[in-house]
């Protein structure tokens, strides 16, 4: 196990596959004026393993796939059995926006995904299309049925909560009734500034805090009653309704922070080591991997010193309220 600078045990390791996405919500990626990394510049799969590997060996037991769209790459479900064939791996998650999980849910199954996150803003079909643009409803609960029947539990339903667009009492009072129903747990989770683009002006200026939206939840639907976290580093604060089979949480870094207890280190897609969500700081390991090395293990043990060297540089936490946020690189491109 490897502690930070501030005692934390940092195990869970989040890889952006890729800064591509084929949905362009509003608070995440713009239109037009898009730059992507070019195909040279990502990591391939062999590069990926090796990086889980040299993870693995210093204790990281958690790996999430993310984007961008995770999905959009080729080669995600032989990067998914690479990761999963990794001694010590013991959870592979994924996020997805799921539109082309139909195709795709039970190769990832069958590769050793476990479980995913779904992002899903909105139930009515004028509103998925106004604040996500390019996708459509039918899509969306398309791939999360797909996920379903591929057995990739327990899903979680991410809903970035957007003043205008979806926080409106009766749009979240039926996506936290979803809950009701199924043993999902639905996640709320407040706008961040990220990127010195358009889509952070949004974050700002549509920002509704999550208190705001549990109030309106329990005014529709009755009360949350508090769940204990199992995982001291889950980020959410989580209910359920009484007699529901699934779950609601809270996911709330502008009102309350928990920077105390993160567990994660981040990776883009063109092999940074990026330290905090909020932050700019960040350690080239694609370098290291494509340097010479005379072995195997000797690349695994120098990616293994850079990671060392991520952890230790992590910061205490994010500056949201000092107005500080990262600006290099936008949402789509650090992976969430």
């Amino acid at each position: 196990m490897v502690l930070d600078g501030f005692g934390r045990a940092i195990d869970y390791l989040r890889i952006s596959l890729t800064d591509r996405c084929n949905l362009r919500c509003r608070y995440c990626m713009p239109i037009d004026g898009l730059h992507f990394a070019p195909e040279p510049e990502l990591l391939t799969a062999e590069e990926i393993q090796t990086v889980v590997q040299a993870a693995a060996g210093l204790g990281f037991r958690k790996v999430r796939l993310t984007g961008g769209e995770p999905t959009l790459r080729a080669d995600v479900v032989d990067i998914t059995a690479r990761i999963k064939a990794v001694p010590g791996i013991r959870d592979v998650s994924m996020t997805t926006n799921a539109i082309r999980m139909p195709s795709l849910a039970m190769a990832l199954k069958s590769a050793g995904l476990d479980r995913v996150n779904v992002h899903v803003d909105a139930l009515a079909a004028d509103r998925v299309a106004d604040l996500m643009r390019w996708g459509s409803a039918d899509a969306l609960w398309a791939g999360v049925a797909a996920c379903e029947a591929a057995g990739l539990a327990p899903i979680k339903l991410n809903v970035v909560v957007t003043r205008g667009y979806n926080d409106d009492p009766a749009e979240l009072a039926a996506l936290a009734a979803l809950s009701c129903s199924k043993p999902w747990t639905v996640r709320f989770i407040e706008l961040m500034p990220l990127g010195a683009g358009e889509e952070s002006d949004f974050a700002i200026d549509h920002y509704v805090p999550n208190d705001r939206v549990r109030e309106r939840i329990e005014a529709a639907l009755g009360p949350l009653l508090p769940v204990p976290n199992a995982d001291p580093s889950d980020e959410a604060s989580n209910f359920r309704f009484a007699g529901a089979p699934g779950g609601v949480g809270f996911i709330s870094p502008v009102s309350a922070p928990y920077c105390g207890t993160c567990n994660r280190m981040r990776m883009t897609a063109d092999g940074r080591f990026h330290l905090c969500l909020l932050h700019d700081d960040e350690l080239d390991v694609r370098e290291v991997l494509r340097g010479d090395h005379p072995s195997a293990n000797a690349r695994r043990a120098a990616v293994a010193a850079v990671l060392e060297r991520a952890v230790a540089a992590k910061p205490t936490g994010h500056a949201l309220r000092q107005g500080i946020y990262t600006e290099l690189r936008r949402m789509h491109a650090i992976g969430g």
